[in-house]
């Protein structure tokens, strides 16, 4: 993680987020996402993102499957049912956390 520490703890919650909406990505294209999505702010480190990527898959709540392109293999990870599931929860939590931080902030 670079520019900001606060992003650390809710990466789980953006790498759910990220595979939610593109239903299933590997490691680089969800870096790139998370940067051009928030414009440059957020630039996870593979050291941040592959350790988590193995603890998802882990916990059930990503799966992983190898696909050859261009001649190289890439491995692509996907929710899970019980991964769905938590990202809608963590969702809701997150939402919740912005909102009671906008009000604290812009009092």
């Amino acid at each position: 993680m670079k520019k900001n520490s606060l992003y650390k703890g809710t990466l789980q919650n953006i790498i759910l987020k990220l595979l939610s909406k593109e239903v299933k990505m590997y490691g680089y294209q969800m870096t790139r996402r998370a940067k051009e999505l928030t414009e440059g702010e957020l630039e996870m480190t593979e050291g941040a993102l592959y350790p988590l990527l193995h603890k998802l898959e882990a916990d059930g709540l990503i799966f992983s499957e190898t696909q050859e392109v261009n001649g190289r293999s890439r491995k692509y990870y996907l929710l899970t049912e019980k991964g769905k599931k938590q990202q809608a929860t963590q969702e809701v939590e997150m939402k919740s956390y912005l909102f009671n931080l906008n009000t604290i902030f812009n009092r």
